[in-house]
């Protein structure tokens, strides 16, 4: 009979996913800050760059804690976002409306890292791992501070360059 499925075994699960995932970010990272027009979003892009690589540390710790080896589990939904974007840097090359579109496939991504990193944590705080809540809350509101800011940029420059052309 099959061993029965735990929330500890559907943690470490979607502790695969987002750490597969955050991999996959530091690789399309580089590509959009180049993409990118404007200085402010190419900053914002080389900013979080250098936040991912913290929070993949992270992740390895969180892993640490709980006795498992850091392994990443393939994440097709990330996989799926990151293709959009690669699509929109394709396709609005060169044209007012880029950096709009590079915005709105980094909040995509945002967004599934806050989902993520909001679940992993509630299930840590389930589970009594008091060390895991407190570094998963610290990239939760890294990803929460960066999606404000993608939204600023958007609002603030970004949306109004796209529209006006």
């Amino acid at each position: 009979m099959a061993k029965e499925k735990t929330l500890e075994d559907l943690f470490y699960d979607t502790l695969k996913d987002i750490y597969f995932a955050e991999r996959q970010i530091l690789r399309a990272l580089p590509k959009m800050a180049r993409a990118a027009q404007s200085s402010e979003l190419k900053a914002g892009f080389q900013k979080h760059l250098e936040e991912t690589e913290a929070q993949v540390e992270r992740l390895q710790q969180v892993f640490e804690k709980i006795g498992k080896r850091a392994q990443g589990k393939t994440c097709e939904a990330i996989q799926g976002v990151i293709a959009e974007g690669e699509d929109i840097m394709e396709e609005f090359k060169g044209t007012p409306a880029l950096d709009a579109g590079l915005i709105s496939a980094a909040q995509a991504v945002e967004h599934y890292e806050i989902a993520r990193y909001g679940t992993l944590k509630t299930w840590a705080a389930t589970l009594g791992l008091k060390d895991v809540v407190a570094l998963l809350d610290q990239t939760l509101q890294e990803e929460t501070a960066t999606d404000k800011t993608l939204s600023q940029l958007a609002t603030t420059a970004a949306n109004q360059k796209a529209r006006a052309a």
